[in-house]
């Protein structure tokens, strides 16, 4: 899951991509694989540090009133009693991940790998300490990265001002333009076109000031130019300012101008629409600074991020992206990872008390070792100090597939098991930002791409195709979307988008799609209103029994019947390659399409006639068997997209499953206790019969209880849903001896069948020789005998601590 900011609250682009990610998930689990989807939350520097700050002002308190140890537990309180609003929101969107799982980018475990990281960074000589112009956020005190940046276009002036020729008369001059005229105690150079200047812009002359634009900074240092730097850190001028030292940045610029006017230099003031780089967290204008901080070297990792693309161990969906990825990554530049903050990572950084901080330093894991290090250079008397600035927020981001798996702990059975990945769900607006970072760094640490698919989404966008704005006033909130048209409907209108493009959410989308699910809905209480009567097991047995999967089974039915079967055949077909393909808008259509106009305005209409007026009661059962078919089949296509309203439907079915699992004879009724809470006890404790019938239980053995029931670790454990459970004793199933022996032989099938396959892959010659797709088709049939022999094997160990209890 990319991991939301923990100061966050839902909206539209979360439910996007848990829509998407829960999708994926669900349905390779339906297909038998094991699918883990971890999710977690993101420290969010920045963001975090000005919430908390916010609310210390409120208290009359400010950051620098407290000490570092101080306010970082301020945050920590924070956090940990505001901190999981996002999750429990999203949450209730369905999201099927693995909440055990649930990472923080600050956890323990999660921060030695970023600490890890950057001493093997730095070892490398990929991570170095320099003085480069970043964006500086003046009230915030901390460079932001180009993503916290925001343009927004805004109403200003340019400035016309007369520049002298040395050596020349009071008429010798330049007339060049500029938006900021504070910034002309800083410039070293001016550039005439054609050289760097846009002739469009101004006079056709630009001033050159390196240490206040990051243009004039790449100019300057190509030619050799000196930097200056005219502002304080925080938005004031220094004495390079002269007279204007210490006036903020925006009062200098009216004074200046007022004082180029008195002195004639001043030529003329247009109106101008700028282009004003302001900082997200903050809302105040960012500016061009020249600060020491901490970088990465971004060039080696980034060759070896396109190589990947190049090579086909990554795909980006849709293919268009892949080349603003390859244009990113070939003109990349040094990574700025260091941030003025107190919250985050701390850089793994000593200094020595008395030395110059460029030139002595120490890296190491913790501040033990760095003493000793330190120690061991300079003497026993020496005394160390820490590097005050935190890592950037994206670095530790950056390592989240695999940090989240336990590197750099490689013996880890998560990272073993499931690293690399195989898909990366999130928004096409950060593919450079996260996506990229994400792909170097795994294959700089783990030496392997961190996922083999990429899947971008687009933007939700209104009605009319606007971005959603408070300024607009035209943003969707979920949770009331949830509250309106429910869960569902909200999940099945999202995932009709396609790859990349933005998807327009309107009204009118989800009052269809909820008029969709209230019409599966109305199918389910049809069919249950015209199964057999609940006393009629045989006729239940013969209805559970029909398959219709076979082509004589199907050229036994009735016209209709064999219609509508046959189409459910195709749907099955075309939507599972719609999945297989990431098109899960055309699966969503195709599932529409079917419900809706086949079965529903068709089949149900045609059953009624043999159901109601045939008198024949072969042609009412075959209509009975052909309804519970399809419809079953349907809950199962939708399920990934619709899971509250499909798992009501179904859940008739979780014990039968296990019948299923471990082949219990038809006939066979067993007992259970249904283990819930009192309130969900008083509501299913009615329906003991319905339970009974439909699940194949012994109705005297059938027992309601707030606890787990003392055989329950001789027992399957069924998780139905939340706050409702049930055991069933494997005694009353299966002779457990016997089916220990009859496991342990499949095992033994499946391990020499899983070493043939690996034998083959263990081959230079059939690798080197044999054609992509089938060294690729071997590769996925044996990490497919590797989760089912895993599978066996947990199955196998719990029936036989059965038979040692």
């Amino acid at each position: 899951m990319p991991p939301p900011n923990v100061t966050g609250s839902l909206h539209m682009g979360h439910a996007m991509f848990v829509t998407l990610e829960d999708i994926m998930v669900r349905y390779f689990r339906m297909k038998g694989r094991p699918a883990l989807w971890i999710p977690g939350t993101d420290h969010a520097g920045i963001a975090t540090q000005l919430v908390v700050e916010k609310m210390l002002a409120a208290e009359g308190v400010k950051r620098t009133d407290l000490t570092r140890e101080e306010f970082t537990k301020k945050v920590w309180e924070w956090k940990e009693k505001y901190g999981g609003t996002i999750t429990n929101q999203i949450r209730r969107l369905g999201a099927s991940c693995d909440w055990s799982r649930e990472r923080f980018t600050l956890d323990e475990q999660l921060s030695r790998a970023v600490v890890e990281a950057f001493v093997r960074l730095h070892d490398k000589g990929l991570i170095y300490q320099g003085s480069y112009l970043v964006n500086w956020s003046p009230n915030l005190q901390t460079a932001v990265s180009d993503l916290e940046v925001e343009y927004s276009e805004e109403p200003g002036n340019l400035y016309f001002i007369k520049y002298r020729v040395a050596g020349g008369t009071r008429n010798d001059f330049l007339t060049i333009a500029t938006t900021r005229p504070e910034t002309i105690f800083g410039d070293v150079a001016i550039a005439v076109n054609p050289e760097y200047v846009d002739p469009e812009f101004g006079t056709g002359v630009l001033k050159i000031s390196p240490g206040h634009d990051h243009n004039d900074y790449h100019i300057a240092r190509k030619l050799g130019l000196p930097i200056l730097n005219v502002m304080n850190k925080d938005g004031t001028l220094n004495d390079v300012a002269g007279l204007y030292s210490g006036m903020d940045r925006f009062e200098a610029r009216e004074k200046l101008w007022s004082d180029l006017v008195e002195t004639n230099l001043a030529v003329k003031k247009e109106p101008y629409t700028l282009r004003v780089p302001r900082s997200q967290r903050g809302g105040e204008v960012i500016e061009p600074l020249i600060s020491k901080q901490w970088f990465v070297t971004m060039e080696s990792l980034a060759e070896k991020a396109l190589h990947a693309v190049e090579k086909g161990q990554l795909t980006i969906l849709p293919e268009r992206f892949e080349k603003i990825y390859n244009h990113w990554l070939t003109n990349i530049k040094d990574w700025c990872i260091s941030r003025q903050l107190w919250w985050g990572h701390r850089i793994p950084v000593w200094y020595i008390v008395g030395k110059k901080c460029e030139e002595d330093y120490i890296v190491a894991r913790t501040e033990e070792e760095a003493l000793a290090k330190a120690q061991e250079k300079y003497g026993k008397s020496v005394e160390i100090y820490q590097d005050p600035d935190v890592l950037d927020t994206w670095f530790s981001s950056a390592l989240w597939p695999f940090s989240t798996l336990g590197w750099p702990d490689l013996s880890k059975e998560d990272y073993k098991h499931f690293y690399p990945s195989t898909v990366l769900e999130t928004g096409h607006d950060i593919l450079f930002f996260w996506v990229a970072r994400m792909v170097m760094m795994g294959i700089e640490f783990t030496g392997s791409v961190p996922f083999s698919y990429v899947y971008l989404h687009g933007l939700i966008r209104d009605s009319e195709g606007r971005k959603m704005s408070k300024t607009l006033g035209n943003v969707i909130d979920p949770l009331d979307t949830i509250k309106d048209y429910g869960t569902d409907a909200l999940r099945f209108t999202l995932s009709l988008g396609t790859a990349g493009q933005d998807l327009n959410l309107s009204t009118e989308r989800l009052t269809s799609n909820k008029a969709f699910t209230n019409k599966l809905w109305n199918a389910g209480k049809f069919l249950l209103q015209n199964l057999p009567d609940r006393s009629d097991t045989s006729a239940w047995d013969v209805l559970l029994a029909n398959k219709f999967d076979t082509e004589a089974s199907l050229q036994e039915l009735p016209l209709p019947e064999c219609w509508v079967v046959t189409g459910l055949h195709k749907l099955i077909d075309k939507v599972s390659t719609s999945y297989d393909k990431f098109f899960f808008g055309d699966a969503a259509r195709e599932i529409y399409d079917f419900f809706w106009g086949d079965f529903a305005d068709w089949y149900i209409e045609a059953s009624k006639t043999r159901l109601y007026h045939s008198g024949d009661k072969l042609a009412s059962a075959t209509a009975q068997s052909v309804l519970l078919y399809v419809f079953e089949n349907i809950l199962k296509l939708l399920h990934p997209f619709m899971p509250f309203v499909t798992e009501e439907l179904w859940q008739i079915r979780g014990v039968r499953n296990v019948r299923a699992e471990y082949s219990v004879e038809p006939a066979k009724r067993i007992s259970a206790s249904v283990v819930a809470t009192a309130d969900v006890l008083e509501c299913v404790s009615k329906e003991k019969q319905v339970l009974a019938l439909l699940a194949k239980l012994d109705v005297q053995n059938v027992h309601f209880t707030e606890s787990i029931p003392g055989d329950a670790n001789q027992s399957v454990h069924i998780v139905a849903d939340e706050g409702l459970e049930a055991y069933l004793p494997l005694a009353d199933m299966v002779d457990v001896s016997e089916e220990v022996k009859r496991l342990a032989k499949r095992l033994s099938k499946m391990q020499s069948e899983y070493d043939a396959l690996v034998a083959r892959l263990n081959s230079r010659s059939f690798v080197e020789k044999a054609p992509e797709e089938i060294v690729r088709g071997v590769r996925e049939k044996a990490s497919e005998a590797e989760e089912k022999i895993s599978l066996t094997k947990n199955r196998l160990a719990f029936l036989q601590s059965t038979v040692s209890t």
